[in-house]
């Protein structure tokens, strides 16, 4: 008598969560099942789910191997065998979950984890990240047959935040609860999208597929005039960029002493009224002990990085020689310009006698001083943030809240740092076309999802 041993690892809670949320049956549904198929595409999603969920990083085409020793049959299904899973099969069925539509199978999964785990949607998280690529990927329009839709995301380059931007990459729009991180939307983008541009059909597309009444917490890539005036009936908290004017001034010129202290340990704030873009909004200019310390060291890095090139410069300058005083002074100046915290104090232009005649007889001394208005207004407005909402009824939104909930920003953030772990299947992805490669942002999502 043999005994074969099998094992389930941490891969039995993961089946378990899969089963419970009913991923398999709802993509069995969305589908259709065949009978000539050995496995239906319901399991091929959940094998593809307990691969990402695997803690080893398997390319899909090595797939099969990821199931050798396990107990596949507990996992998955009855009968259900390794050689199943192939890359042939697998390929297929990331073509049908493309032509049926991913972003409705990911809302249908989504709609039941929600009643199931009873998940708090009133504020919710948008962020975007970049995910680099291996390998020269046409777009699909040259390749595709008729039964795959040929709207296909670019796989392309443009802002890596991995940096790499030797690489091609696509992007990924997420929006995640508050409440445990969990993804409720997400959308596979082309390499080369703007934030700025795509944030608001993000928002929109969230609010008219789920119909939650949420608020809706982005980063300042969201805020522009022309977004704001999209967003008349979303509720939004958003990040003020700096490069904002008014935001500028109010960060430089808050004094702190009209911060006050908030019950979140760190903070002082101060709440004013103001109106961008013609919409009326509440702001509030915070400041963090934490990223005041950080910024004031970094302040200071920086400073001293630039006094050893300025040193340099300097030292070229003093070995040159000059037609006469003006031209000196004006290579002085014209050198140190592009210098942010050091200036020009004082210029020494001097005659050189010289054995030999010659039609460049000065040489110049210079004194240089840090620029103090400079280093004052950036140590005055290191650790400021300011952040914005539209919801001007502070029953309904409080001055904590605002700034509770954009610190939860970081729960889109968690998810991303989750599915770029090199254990994660992601890591290098290897997918022969683009529009598999947005097939498979839907499983890194739902593997997000079951994860959460």
């Amino acid at each position: 008598m043999s005994i074969e041993v099998s094992n389930l690892d941490h891969l039995g809670l993961v089946a378990g969560i899969i089963d419970e949320i009913g991923i398999e049956q709802k993509i069995n549904q969305l589908l259709g099942e065949e009978l000539s198929e050995k496995i239906t595409g319901g399991q091929a999603v959940k094998g593809m789910l307990l691969n990402g969920l695997g803690l080893v990083s398997s390319p899909l085409y090595l797939f099969s191997k990821f199931f050798e020793g396990k107990a596949i049959e507990h996992l998955i299904g009855k009968g259900v065998k390794t050689e199943y899973f192939n890359d042939d099969k697998l390929g297929r069925v990331l073509d049908q979950l493309y032509h049926r539509g991913l972003n409705q199978i990911f809302m249908s999964v989504v709609l039941e984890a929600v009643k199931i785990y009873q998940l708090e949607t009133n504020t919710v998280h948008l962020d975007s990240t970049s995910f680099h690529v291996h390998g020269d990927y046409q777009t699909d329009d040259d390749e595709l047959t008729e039964d795959i839709e040929p709207k296909t995301i670019k796989i392309t380059y443009g802002y890596s935040r991995d940096k790499r931007p030797d690489l091609k990459q696509f992007i990924m729009d997420l929006i995640c609860t508050n409440d445990g991180d969990v993804p409720l939307w997400m959308r596979i983008g082309s390499g080369n999208e703007s934030d700025q541009k795509q944030f608001v059909q993000a928002m929109k597309g969230f609010k008219n597929q789920l119909n939650f009444d949420s608020l809706m917490v982005a980063d300042s890539a969201l805020y522009t005039q022309e977004n704001l005036q999209l967003l008349t009936n979303i509720r939004w908290l958003s990040r003020v960029p700096v490069r904002i004017k008014a935001a500028h001034k109010l960060v430089q010129e808050t004094d702190g002493s009209d911060l006050n202290p908030s019950h979140i340990k760190g903070y002082s704030y101060q709440e004013l009224s103001k109106t961008y873009g013609g919409i009326p909004q509440r702001w509030l200019i915070v400041e963090s002990q934490l990223r005041r310390e950080s910024d004031l060291k970094n302040l200071e890095k920086k400073i001293q990085k630039e006094r050893a090139e300025v040193d340099k410069k300097l030292r070229t300058l003093k070995s040159e020689n000059f037609a006469c005083q003006p031209d000196a002074e004006t290579a002085t100046r014209k050198l140190l310009k592009k210098f942010l915290y050091h200036e020009v104090k004082q210029i020494n232009v001097q005659f050189v006698e010289s054995k030999s005649d010659t039609d460049f007889p000065y040489k110049v001394q210079v004194e240089v001083g840090l620029r103090e208005s400079k280093i004052e207004l950036e140590t005055k407005r290191a650790g400021r943030f300011i952040l914005a909402t539209n919801v001007l009824d502070k029953m309904e939104l409080t001055t904590e809240e605002m700034l509770s909930k954009y610190k939860g920003q970081q729960s889109v953030e968690r998810g991303f740092r989750f599915l770029k772990d090199p254990l994660f299947l992601t890591d290098s992805v290897f997918l022969k076309s683009s529009h598999r490669i947005e097939a498979l942002g839907l499983i890194m999502g739902l593997c997000l999802l079951v994860f959460t």
